[in-house]
């Protein structure tokens, strides 16, 4: 059974948080780089070595012309620091590219890789080849894939997301090449959107669980971002039926099952009481269900669980995961359509497109 009940008004402006400027991530003493910061650049290769950029472009291209000593201790710290070079820079810096760049958050979740592979069905007929990175929720890897496009110089670039930080957002309208940014509804994007309201989303969510009858409900998510958003639509929906929200778990990101599994089995820890609880992410739904399960619960007379994101595994794992979400393929269709006329220096009837939120009941919930 599918509701659409979020399609009955028009979608409520997402408020998305913006950031100034990312904070900086100073390199170790020693050279080696601290975990989540971006790898160094040449320059710093070749300073922590005492040559110059070009003789470490030398070793790693043509080491037969570079001295063995100097080689030896460029090679060492390339190593130590995770210093990466390039080649499709290399290889796009003086010709037109055909490489559309595609920045999911997580790759892990089904949603965004169905988006990805529906602007690839419409991209690559026309001779047009996706490149895929990972930002992992991450400002520190979102503002350094950012910075490598300068030299990359892809056709357009594609994120499964909005972009928050002020001076990424300039970055990306300095290149002069179509940005598609999705999953939110901000009131500026940055280029085009192919989007929907989280904030509609997180609503909807209450008020499925208002219509249920549980009245004691809680909510799992990222504490920032999109699950912000959708607290606070939950938070909406809530007080309009009159749900008592016992708890609010944060997490700071969200890699696999097992945060989902972690998280529900906190939650309990806090509040046995709960009736109902809405994951504002996939990953989480499917690990709090495959918890609820592990601890003899059933599903959803003990606890009823409502996630986000419609993925095959909801169908599939007993008594079936209900969910809120959008039919993501699609959302990768229109957005490689409007990707597409703008390469091709065509006008899209509108730069904003709106996709429907609905909700797919099955047992548990």
């Amino acid at each position: 059974m599918t509701d659409t009940g979020a399609e009955k008004r028009p979608p409520t402006i997402d408020d998305v948080v913006r950031v100034a400027k990312a904070e900086p991530e100073l390199p170790a003493e020693d050279g080696a780089v601290r975990e989540g910061t971006a790898p160094p650049r040449i320059v710093e290769i070749a300073r922590l070595a005492g040559v110059s950029p070009i003789t470490v472009s030398r070793a790693l291209r043509q080491p037969e012309k570079v001295a063995e000593a100097k080689r030896r201790k460029i090679l060492e710290i390339v190593e130590r620091t995770g210093y990466a070079t390039n080649p499709h820079a290399r290889a796009l810096r003086s010709g037109q590219s055909n490489i559309v760049a595609a920045f999911v958050s997580n790759i892990q979740s089904q949603q965004f890789c169905l988006a990805v592979q529906g602007c690839g069905e419409v991209l690559e007929p026309q001779g047009y080849q996706l490149m895929i990175g990972q930002t992992s929720y991450s400002y520190a890897k979102e503002t350094t894939m950012i910075q490598s496009l300068r030299e990359m110089r892809p056709a357009a670039v594609m994120f499964t997301g909005v972009i928050e930080i002020e001076e990424n957002r300039r970055a990306l309208r300095a290149l002069g090449i179509p940005i598609m940014e999705t999953w939110a509804y901000p009131r500026d994007p940055i280029d085009m959107l192919v989007g929907f309201s989280n904030i509609d989303g997180g609503r909807l969510a209450a008020e499925h669980f208002a219509g249920r009858g549980y009245r004691r409900v809680a909510f799992i998510g990222r504490r920032s971002g999109r699950g912000a958003l959708r607290l606070s639509g939950f938070r909406e929906g809530a007080h309009e039926a009159g749900l008592d929200i016992v708890a609010e778990l944060s997490v700071d990101g969200v890699s696999s099952m097992v945060d989902g599994r972690r998280a529900l089995g906190d939650l309990l820890s806090r509040d046995a009481s709960v009736q109902a609880v809405f994951c504002a992410n996939d990953l989480l739904a499917t690990g709090a269900l495959l918890e609820a399960r592990r601890r003899g619960m059933r599903l959803p007379d003990d606890i009823a669980i409502l996630g986000f994101g419609h993925q095959d595994i909801a169908d599939e794992l007993p008594p079936g995961l209900t969910t809120v979400g959008i039919d993501s393929r699609d959302l990768g269709r229109r957005a490689g359509q409007l990707i597409l006329q703008r390469m091709r220096s065509e006008t899209p009837d509108s730069l904003t497109q709106v996709v429907d939120l609905t909700l797919a009941q099955r047992g548990s919930s």
